[in-house]
């Protein structure tokens, strides 16, 4: 299986990015997708989740900022970011889970907030 993801970069407070992740080479269903962030010197963090009824999960501190969705005929997880902060900046890694519940991550994208 491999995660391709893609869109981080650098971009200033306020603005947005989108970020995709595509997963491939598994014949199974994929359950939940997700995304994490890992920022420099602290843990792994949940940001948001959609399983493959469409139902969402977000963290607290990007509520109303992200929007997660999938394409499940892509297999592919989309995070939109809007109204970026200097603490959203992170390594955004995708997490996807199968109907035979195993998982894997992808390698994740850099993204950093600053002026």
């Amino acid at each position: 299986v491999q995660l391709q993801a893609s869109g981080g970069g650098l971009v200033q407070p306020g603005g947005s990015l989108r970020l995709s992740c595509a997963a491939s080479g598994s014949i199974f269903s994929v359950r939940d997708m997700g995304w994490y962030r890992q920022a420099p010197g602290k843990q792994r963090e949940l940001v948001a989740t959609i399983n493959s009824g469409g139902t969402t999960n977000y963290a607290d501190s990007v509520k109303g900022r992200f929007t997660i969705s999938r394409d499940n005929a892509k297999n592919t997880v989309y995070l939109q970011m809007n109204s970026l902060k200097p603490e959203d900046t992170a390594v955004y890694l995708c997490h996807v889970v199968y109907i035979t519940r195993s998982s894997f991550w992808g390698q994740g994208t850099l993204v950093t907030v600053s002026s």
